[in-house]
């Protein structure tokens, strides 16, 4: 039987989640006098998407650019950072984003590795580039001894996995999962807010390769628990049925396209894009950016595959991407070319899409970063209306900690017993029993069936349309109910595992609602029932909420 730890964590500011958007929303409530507890599943020196480092950083610096922040927007639009946005929310992290870099370079991470402001890749050839070059080798240490410094109590090892409102819909507290031990118990957090940061959607759909759960480009242990318990919470989510890709190397999930200084290109060596066709360092190739599908379309109609081909990048370029390549925790793959003898003045290395993920897409705020949830707040790569990666989790991290921290003054700790909390009595419930079945099926393969699922009817593999959207859900209802009586741990780390699931579960529920009800062709949400992009939809966005135990689908306009 689990049990629940007799002290119960009381903190001004719960943050959930140590990446860089948890841990900037820890120093920033930290710096305006709140109490503040960081919840952390792994360890905040070494968690998140972040963890290993990253090398381009979004950003506007007006001695740099020499533009207002509008034209600045324009080129962040074109990005792949851009659109799917408000753009007052986009407004307000570019005007902020100078201010993080600054501080980031003063803390210890490098913005100016070669002296001066560097910006390169992810660029069009003639246009102004917004991508910061630096070395984030060290980002994830360097924030984490910066909230020790301001006295931010580091909950390692215990992922939060509810959130507890009142009779109000007021957060109250948190239910956390402490996996330190083999034996699990449940942490319960006091607290007069919330920050939700716990990354992307990873494992919902299947990596390049299907047997290996966690080879995937962004953290796999960012399964949506904070998009999860942030609906059940009742907060709207945003944007969740267009979904985004990443690509590089085939069948060796990982980031960081724009470091490598080269070409994509034919089997023939011809350009498959229009930007480049001489690798330049300053430029990298967008082609990926701009043209999604590139890899698969030409896999497709047969001229593939693509190839990133260095061959022709000088001798002073290769040294600064192999630099680039460390700088964004890339050296378990440059580890991996030199076991194989890859030579990349000689090979070219065959690039990919890899599975949907869900970037920028979860949690609605506004440009305080608040939800319709009293005390609730979300940063990073969970928000579902504003993404600039790196740099927004950064940016938008600070902004939720200041205003979690101006709210909480103006609350006060519940008494309630939170033990005998209706959401922490069901929670407890759910979790004794899994572990009571130890026999039971593992988790894996309810991960396994999940991405099943959202990819042959809810992905990017085939198209999506009204009869495949409505079997999914059809089949993923019945697949919850049986895992509720099937699924089986033994230890704590089994018991995060099957948590995870389930909130991959709903997720992936959520998903095909949304895009039921999406019905254009959009980005990577393509239907076959409605191949044409509805220009009535442009500039609007599609929320979804559940209030009073129904499902509420609303459209909206960007906030200008």
């Amino acid at each position: 039987m689990i049990k629940i730890k007799q002290e119960v964590v009381d903190s001004d500011v719960l943050v959930v989640g140590g990446g860089i958007a948890g841990l900037m929303a820890a120093i920033a409530a930290a710096d305006n006098g709140a109490k503040v507890v960081l919840a952390d599943k792994g360890d905040t020196r070494r968690s998140g998407s972040g963890a290993t480092g990253n090398d381009h950083f979004t950003c506007y610096i007006p001695e740099y650019h020499q533009c207002t922040v509008e034209e600045y927007l324009v080129e962040h639009n074109m990005s792949l950072v851009g659109g799917n946005a408000d753009p007052k929310i986009q407004a307000i992290f570019a005007e902020r984003s100078f201010e993080v870099v600054k501080d980031w370079h003063t803390w210890g991470i490098d913005m100016q590795p070669h002296g001066e402001w560097e910006f390169n890749g992810h660029a069009y050839p003639g246009r102004r580039r917004i991508f910061l070059k630096y070395n984030g080798y060290n980002q994830k240490k360097v924030l984490t001894d910066e909230a020790l410094k301001r006295g931010v109590q580091i909950e390692n090892k215990t992922p939060v996995i509810e959130f507890i409102t009142d009779s109000s819909h007021k957060i109250i507290g948190a239910v956390g999962l402490d996996i330190s031990e083999a034996e699990p118990s449940l942490v319960l957090f006091r607290t007069k807010t919330i920050i939700s940061a716990t990354g992307n959607t990873s494992r919902l759909y299947p990596s390049i390769t299907p047997t290996k759960l966690f080879n995937t480009a962004h953290c796999p242990a960012n399964a949506g628990a904070g998009r999860a318990a942030a609906y059940r919470a009742g907060a709207r989510l945003i944007n969740l049925e267009i979904p985004n890709t990443h690509a590089g190397p085939k069948y060796f999930e990982r980031c960081g396209k724009a470091t490598w200084i080269g070409i994509l290109n034919d089997p023939d060596g011809k350009p498959v894009g229009p930007f480049v066709t001489k690798p330049t360092r300053e430029l990298g190739d967008i082609t990926a950016d701009v043209w999604h599908s590139v890899f698969t379309d030409k896999m497709q109609n047969g001229t593939g595959p693509v190839y990133m081909d260095c061959s022709e990048t000088s001798p002073e370029d290769m040294e600064y991407m192999m630099w680039g390549l460390e700088c964004e925790g890339d050296t378990s793959l440059l580890d991996a070319m030199e076991h194989e003898g890859i030579d990349l003045t000689r090979h070219k290395v065959e690039f990919t899409r890899y599975e949907p993920i869900l970037i920028g897409r979860g949690i609605e705020i506004d440009e305080q970063a608040a939800t319709n949830v009293g005390g609730l707040y979300a940063a990073g790569d969970e928000v579902g209306n504003f993404r600039a990666d790196i740099s927004g989790a950064a940016v938008m991290g600070r902004i939720a900690g200041e205003n979690a921290a101006r709210y909480a003054q103006t609350s006060t700790l519940t008494n309630d017993q939170l033990a005998d909390n209706c959401t922490v009595v069901e929670k407890t419930a759910f979790c004794n029993a899994l572990l009571s079945r130890e026999a039971g099926e593992p988790w894996q393969d309810l991960n396994a069936a999940i991405q099943q699922i959202m990819n042959d009817y809810a992905g990017v593999t085939f198209v999506r349309s009204e009869k495949l959207l409505t079997t999914a859900l059809i089949y993923l209802d019945q697949l919850e109910q049986k895992a509720k009586t099937a699924i089986g741990v033994k230890t704590s780390h089994e018991l995060m595992r099957a948590l995870e699931c389930f909130d991959l579960l709903q997720i992936g529920r959520l998903i095909c609602i949304t895009a039921r009800e999406r019905k254009e062709t959009r980005g990577l949400h393509k239907r076959s029932d409605y191949t044409f992009t509805n220009p009535l939809l442009n500039g609007k966005f599609l929320t979804i909420a559940e209030a009073e135990g129904e499902t509420q689908l609303n459209w909206r306009e960007q906030i200008k």
